[in-house]
């Protein structure tokens, strides 16, 4: 057996019945949206807005929430082909290992970890500056040494260091309780999942409206800044302004995208997968893209990019809200503790995503065992839980959250554009397969696709291009050092 070798369709529809048989098709198109919605609006648009328009665009961090949504859209498209064709439970991985062979399933597979476990890290970071916003209502707050990595340091106005950063208790904490949730079984209902949607929704629609009338026009002139480069406390050198700038901020928020790809591993149960696949995704894509540049509009424009790059940097929107719009601090108040409660749903997500995609992968014999043995009692993959949350925990509490959530948006980016690629090649290789939902305009849709999700990559950095390489290098040693000589495919 080759590195090219196919999974035979009826051999994953036999593994996935295993457990998996009897979804019922409950969910309609306006179910879906909501799932994308309630997967999509988190971290991303809260945390990685202010770092995007202070790094890369300024206010024209708005265009790049528009390159981003085109490139989602794009790749939406082709995921929703992959979940009508292949109507089960399951990921990219899945539909890559039945349709372009094992090598590439792997590839994809070792890249969600960066999509999944290193964006469940980012969140968590973001938990953590949000937690402190909360602990200042009541006079506290976590010391800055032990909410903050090795990496960061907190300087004053002359550049002094006043503290530097050593662990960030709070991240690695609520990892630790969602990791304990998920080995007990605990799943988010329907019921729970639109509570937290509308949450979500009624507070960008709540800061939108109310902060319209606070925004400074010289915030927003000019409106793309000239091209140029800043430097940021770290000493890392990014593109600001310029089409450059806009596209390495598309890359920064593209983070905030991350999630709308969940909807098509519902394709079993949705009612009739060939219409309301492509509108559960494309749907929820629609709705979030106008929240967040509407949001991205306003919040440059109450307060200025100085801001975010020094008081304002974490937690920005509750800094906003408390430092320009007076008289409205319940409303930073109530923005603090209803992000804390969404922030924990999307790494409860995340994290549930990263154990499937790895039981998968064991299932296959491409990971060792140990990632599909089963809790006696709970029925899940607990060890899988537990690996992760070392894996997650350090990223959390050592590293600075700019350089995972970019790691997170790149390893997202280049499966993107493995599955546009993958669409294509099957409409030539495998033409006879039945797809409730076709892509149109095959080749042109794949290689925009491929075109936009690569120009974001461009424009994330050579440091981010390194991180992907030596990434995807560690995935390549462990394959063919032991997934390929482990791969139950070759018995």
């Amino acid at each position: 057996m080759g590195i090219f070798t196919k999974k035979p369709i009826g051999k994953l529809m036999l593994d996935s019945a295993d457990g998996e048989s009897g979804l019922k098709r409950t969910l309609s198109a306006a179910n879906l949206v909501a799932l994308g919605i309630g997967a999509i609006i988190g971290a991303g648009l809260f945390v990685r807005t202010a770092a995007a328009a202070a790094n890369n665009a300024g206010p024209s961090v708005t265009i790049g929430f528009i390159v981003a949504a085109i490139g989602c859209a794009l790749a939406g498209l082709c995921y929703a082909e992959f979940a009508s064709m292949i109507p089960i439970a399951g990921s990219a991985y899945t539909y890559s290992y039945a349709t372009m062979g094992e090598l590439v399933a792997w590839i994809i597979g070792w890249d969600l970890v960066l999509e999944y476990a290193v964006g469940a890290a980012t969140v968590g970071i973001a938990w953590s500056e949000y937690l402190n916003k909360l602990l200042e209502m009541f006079g506290l707050r976590v010391p800055y040494e032990w909410s903050h990595s090795p990496f960061e340091t907190l300087k004053d106005a002359s550049g002094q260091v006043l503290h530097h950063g050593m662990m960030n208790i709070p991240a690695l904490f609520i990892i630790f309780m969602i990791t304990m949730l998920l080995i007990r079984g605990t799943k988010e209902s329907a019921v729970v999942n639109g509570i937290i949607v509308i949450s979500k929704v009624s507070i960008v629609i709540l800061f939108i409206v109310l902060g319209w009338s606070y925004m400074v026009p010289a915030n927003h002139t000019p409106y793309i800044p000239e091209a140029s480069t800043y430097t940021d406390t770290q000493g890392v050198a990014h593109n600001y302004g310029g089409i450059w700038g806009i596209l390495g901020a598309a890359g920064v928020v593209f983070f905030a995208f991350i999630g709308f790809d969940a909807v098509s591993t519902a394709a079993q149960e949705a009612k009739n997968p060939k219409k309301d696949m492509p509108i559960g995704i494309l749907g929820s894509l629609v709705v979030c893209t106008i929240l967040y540049i509407l949001f991205a509009h306003v919040l440059t424009g109450v307060a200025s990019v100085n801001d975010f790059r020094t008081q304002g940097k974490e937690a920005s929107v509750a800094y906003a809200i408390k430092t320009y719009m007076h008289g409205y601090t319940w409303l930073a108040n109530l923005v603090t503790v209803a992000i804390l409660f969404g922030f924990s749903s999307v790494i409860l997500v995340m994290l549930m995503g990263q154990s499937r995609v790895f039981y998968s992968m064991s299932r296959d014999g491409l990971v060792p065992k140990i990632f599909s043995d089963l809790h006696p009692k709970f029925k899940t993959p607990y060890k899988s839980n537990w690996i992760f949350l070392v894996l997650v925990g350090a990223f959390a509490a050592f590293v600075p959250g700019d350089i995972v959530g970019d790691m997170t948006s790149i390893g997202t980016l280049f499966a993107f554009m493995l599955v546009c690629a993958g669409v294509w090649i099957l409409r030539i290789t495998n033409p006879e397969l039945p797809r409730q939902f076709k892509v149109p305009f095959v080749p042109v849709v794949s290689v925009l696709g491929i075109l936009v999700c690569g120009a974001m990559i461009a424009g994330l950095g050579w440091t981010n291009w390194a991180r992907l390489g030596g990434w995807l290098v560690i995935g390549l040693v462990i394959y063919f050092g032991y997934s390929k000589k482990h791969s139950k495919l070759k018995d």
